[in-house]
């Protein structure tokens, strides 16, 4: 039996009525996955438990498997994982995002008109944030460079408890109330103030303002967190894992579990990424070796966080038309045995440009089994109208490696 999720970041949505009041997921032309709907498993999961903040962190540990209650230490301490940095117990790590601010003389004036600085590139990014280094590093902070506009801060001897705000849920907002909190406060914004007069006038961002981009100006402190750790993958299910993903966050987590991370040429994690490629790499895998994939594709709430519903519908479109048919249709060919979990992590919605704790839909099927719950379409309302509720997301692999029992 092989086993794979199909995991479409922030996929889940509110009705718009730039879409005739229907959601991005009713919207979208989804026939492959219309025709497993009637056959499959459809309903609600609540991945990010009470308390904690509806991250991609949280919820994508979720949908994996882990308890994020038990397991959660912090976003960027996954992330500096991934990016290979070594981790001491005693190290507070935080997201350093390059971020795009507005002009106004005071930094506390500023705000915040992109999280990504337009998605800048990562040859642009390490640039800067090497030049960063070099004048903001000492014995206790310390800047690694790592993917677009990710990347990390390590602090040695730190500690944890402050207030800080994720830059994608203030899109278009004054920074003046989001500012650090907390103990470390003075210096974190110290941090940040200096990097915007550092940025603002770096050749990369002369050329990116000239090219009619945003500037990558000022760095941007938030998601702390301290070394974590993470079931073993393998012990824990008795399969063997793979995961796909182009962000260092979802990476982080297949390493701490002890999973395969694949990588995939043509992966952005964005709508423009490769998805067939994606697909193609999982069946690839799964045929040759691995029982279990976990593909992560981040298009879906990259466009939520923008408000770009238009790229929203259609990245669910090539995830349901390159990802969900060639999945099917290898498997099936090869004559394997299989279940596929289809769902987002959290919702993303366009309207609000940010992440939400509501319960996800979700989609399970099997060619083993008619697991049909009355469902016709994979959409929100479809999935609340079965009346099938997980209260805890990291149930769902659970639910899906139960399948055939």
């Amino acid at each position: 039996m092989k086993y794979v999720v199909v995991l479409g970041d922030g996929m889940a949505d509110y009705k718009l009525d730039a879409l005739g009041g229907k959601t991005c997921l009713e919207y979208a032309k989804t026939p492959n996955l219309d025709s497993l709907a009637p056959n499959a498993e459809v309903g609600l999961c609540k991945t990010v438990p009470q308390g904690l903040k509806p991250g991609s962190d949280v919820a994508n540990m979720s949908v994996m498997g882990f308890n994020p209650k038990k397991f959660y230490t912090g976003r960027s301490p996954i992330e500096a994982v991934a990016m290979g940095i070594s981790l001491k117990e005693t190290d507070v790590t935080l997201r350093a995002n390059i971020v795009t601010l507005s002009g106004e003389e005071r930094y506390e004036d500023k705000t915040m008109v992109d999280y990504s600085a337009g998605e800048i590139t990562t040859a642009e990014a390490k640039e800067l944030i090497e030049y960063l280094k070099t004048k903001l590093d000492d014995d206790v902070f310390k800047l690694y460079p790592g993917v677009s506009y990710r990347h990390c801060l390590v602090v040695d001897g730190g500690v944890t408890g402050h207030d800080l705000t994720p830059p994608h849920d203030i899109s278009d907002r004054k920074i003046t109330e989001y500012l650090p909190k907390g103990p470390y406060a003075e210096k974190y914004l110290d941090i940040m103030k200096k990097s915007y007069e550092l940025l603002k006038d770096h050749p990369v961002n002369r050329a990116r303002i000239a090219a009619g981009k945003n500037p990558a100006n000022s760095l941007w402190l938030w998601g702390e967190g301290t070394k974590p750790m993470l079931d073993n993958f393998n012990r824990k299910t008795g399969l063997k894992g793979g995961v796909i993903s182009a962000v260092d966050l979802v990476k982080g987590i297949a390493m701490l579990a002890g999973m395969k991370f694949i990588p995939v040429k043509g992966a952005t994690g964005n709508y423009d990424t490769d998805f067939k490629a994606k697909a193609n790499a999982a069946a690839d895998e799964l045929l040759g070796g691995l029982d279990y994939v976990y593909i992560h594709m981040e298009g879906p709430d990259e466009c939520g966080h923008h408000g770009d519903y238009r790229h929203k519908v259609f990245s669910i479109e090539q995830i349901d038309g390159l990802v969900v048919k060639t999945l099917k249709e290898r498997l099936e060919a090869a004559g394997e045995d299989y279940a596929m979990l289809v769902c987002p992590d959290h919702p993303t919605p366009c309207t609000i440009k940010t992440h939400i704790s509501d319960p996800i839909p979700y989609l399970l099927y099997t060619n083993v089994k008619n697991l049909g719950n009355g469902a016709k379409r994979y959409t929100e309302d479809e999935a609340a109208k079965t009346g099938k509720f997980i209260p805890d997301g990291y149930m769902l692999i659970d639910e899906m490696l139960d399948i055939v029992k």
